[in-house]
Order: structure tokens, then C-alpha cells, then sequence
């Protein structure tokens, strides 16, 4: 496993980062859940990714208990929560208030079994909340050494500009360091504007779903049924997006793909994170696992360098298909900010 700088930090961080989110606690057992984790870290994974709301907090405790339980040394892992969206009924359960910025930070903590997190991440933007509010609440958990380094999760270039100019304006110390947004072949949203600015101002990209919940990996043929096991049979919200794509050009187009990772000797599933990796200013790979196999399998991608002609060769195949809007960011926020209203 090799390592990178979390942007232009001085935090080191493993080229895959280990998420722990929605499947631990719902969709995967805990005893699965656990054999993940001590899978990743055999893998030689040190970063970890959670966040308050996965099952309503099981997925933090579940993450605590093993970090804890294998003996590694907490100063050799990062680990990494977030906060924004609604953990309870309470119109202060949510948000980027210093209220609840500051409760949910203790209950992470508590739940992780950790003094500190190295990355505390605004899960969204909160437009409720004056923006002067969340930053010096941000800065405060940096002063009293809870959190370590700062970061976003989609959050649109705007959105991230107003946030550094007015750090420098208040004369805060702490900076963001990082943004975690979807990435992949085929979701590019964040590459005419985001990537850009973050590339400037020294963050680094956390890529989550860099296997597009699966298809990237493959393993959907076009014309036939879904293997079975996948989450295109599974409940939740991914198989609404698999399913408009099964049968479509874009599976001819991603079976197109193979010849390419069988040229480095890559499943199609590595290949796909190799390229996410091989984009300037991504500092590491976001992968979920329901099987230990998988975060085995997946995790020797890092390493791996794919030369200019592969890449090319990438977005002449997939070029019809590869989506660049980066209003899209913001219409999904617009329309995931109805929790907001919830109350």
C-alpha cells in the first residue's frame, strides 16, 4: 500500500481509504462487517472513512471497535468522520451549526473510541447556517486538538472559494485540506471547476464511488441478468441507478474497457480505481466492501501508474457517456437540502 499527501497537508494518508458507511449496520452483518476492516488493514490500509449518520451511528462504533481491537497503534491510522446530516427528529440533530458541530464531534468521538479525529468533514453545505458560524466552530475543535485537519464532501467551487476566503478574512488557522466527492470514469462533474480550484489551493480529492456502484467493475453484461450476490438485486438506493444502465450502450461500452486492465494484468474493478488515482489532485480512493475479498482484491490498485495513452484510450470509449456538468452537483444538493425542511 503506498501513501500520499492529503493535498498540499503534511498528513499522509493510503492511496485506498477503507469507507465504512451505509452497508455496516443495514445491508452487511456486524461479524461481516468486522472481517472487512481487519481485511483492509491487512491490506496495509491506515485511512478510514465514516460518518456520524451511517446507521445512525453503528457504523462509527462498529469502525471503534475494531480499529480498537486489532492493536494497531492509533497515531499509525487517520481516521475520518463528517457531520451535516440528520443523526435525530431535533431541528438541531442536523446542520452546520457550532450546536451541532460540537455535540455530534463528542458523540463521534465516543462512538470511535478515539481523543481525536485527523479529518472532520462538513458532509454538505449548509445554506441555514451563516458560513462564519461553521468555520470558526471548525477551527475551535482544531484549537482544542479534537480535530486535526479539515475537509467537505460535495461541495460546489463556489461554495468551497467562499469558505477559504473567509478563513483568510477571520485569520483562522485551520484550512481545509480536503473534498470528497463523487468521481469515476464515467461522473466527472467535479473536473471543470472543483478539480480546478482544489488543484490551486492545495486540497486533495477524497474519490468516492470510483466504481460507479459497480459498474465500472464489469461484472454487468449487457443482455443478462445480474449476477447474483450484486446490488442490482439488493435493496436500497443503488439499484436504482444500475438499473437504468442494464442493457444499456453503456455496458457494451464498459466491457470495451477489459482489453485495457488486461494489459496491466487488472481486474476491470482495479483498473477502474487506478485511473481514479492516476487523476492529478486525488489523493486516495474511497472504497466500501460487503466482502473482506473485495477490500483485498481493490486495494492492489495502489501502485499501480497507467501511462497517457491508457487514459486516452479511456475517454475515447467512454467519451459519449462521461458526464462533465458541474451544475449537477448543485441541483443534487438542492434537492438532497429537503432534510432541512423535514422538521
Amino acid at each position: 500500500m503506498e501513501h500520499r499527501p492529503l493535498g498540499r497537508s503534511g498528513l499522509m494518508i493510503s492511496e485506498i481509504t477503507y469507507g465504512n458507511w451505509l452497508t455496516h449496520g443495514e445491508l452487511v452483518g456486524r461479524d461481516p462487517a468486522l472481517e472487512c476492516i481487519r481485511a483492509a488493514l491487512d491490506a496495509g490500509v491506515t485511512t478510514f472513512d465514516t460518518a456520524d449518520v451511517y446507521a445512525q451511528g453503528a457504523a462509527e462504533e462498529l469502525l471503534g471497535e475494531a480499529l480498537r481491537a486489532s492493536g494497531v497503534r492509533r497515531s499509525a491510522l487517520e481516521i475520518a468522520t463528517k457531520v451535516c446530516l440528520p443523526v435525530g427528529d431535533g431541528p438541531n440533530d442536523r446542520g452546520l451549526s457550532r450546536k451541532h458541530i460540537m455535540e455530534s464531534c463528542e458523540a463521534s468521538l465516543r462512538r470511535l473510541r478515539t481523543d481525536y479525529v485527523d479529518l472532520y468533514q462538513a458532509h454538505r453545505f449548509d445554506a441555514r447556517t451563516p458560513l462564519e458560524e461553521t468555520l470558526v466552530a471548525f477551527d475551535d475543535l482544531v484549537r482544542q486538538g479534537k480535530v486535526l485537519y479539515l475537509g467537505v464532501s460535495e461541495w460546489t467551487a463556489p461554495q468551497i472559494e467562499s469558505a477559504l476566503a473567509l478563513a483568510d478574512e477571520l485569520g483562522l488557522r485551520s484550512r481545509l485540506v480536503s473534498n470528497q466527492p463523487q468521481y469515476n470514469m464515467l461522473w466527472r462533474v467535479i473536473e471543470p471547476e472543483v478539480l480546478p480550484l482544489c488543484r490551486e489551493r492545495g486540497i486533495g480529492q477524497l474519490a468516492f464511488q470510483p466504481l460507479a456502484q459497480g459498474v465500472l467493475t464489469g461484472k454487468y453484461r449487457p443482455g443478462e441478468q445480474p449476477p447474483a450476490g450484486s446490488r442490482a438485486l439488493a435493496g436500497g438506493r443503488a439499484p436504482k441507478f444500475v438499473s437504468r444502465v442494464l442493457g444499456s450502450r453503456l455496458l457494451e461500452r464498459v466491457q470495451e474497457l477489459r482489453p485495457l486492465a488486461e494489459r496491466y494484468g487488472l481486474s476491470m474493478a482495479q483498473f477502474a480505481i487506478a485511473w481514479v488515482l492516476r487523476q492529478e489532485g486525488v489523493s486516495s480512493a474511497v472504497l466500501g466492501a460487503s466482502r473482506p475479498e473485495q477490500i483485498t482484491e481493490n486495494a492492489a490498485a495502489s501502485g499501480v501508474r497507467l501511462d497517457d495513452e491508457v487514459l486516452k484510450s479511456v475517454d475515447e470509449i467512454l467519451s459519449p457517456l462521461i458526464d462533465r456538468d458541474p451544475t449537477k452537483t448543485a441541483r443534487m444538493m438542492a434537492v438532497e437540502s429537503s432534510w432541512r425542511d423535514e422538521s
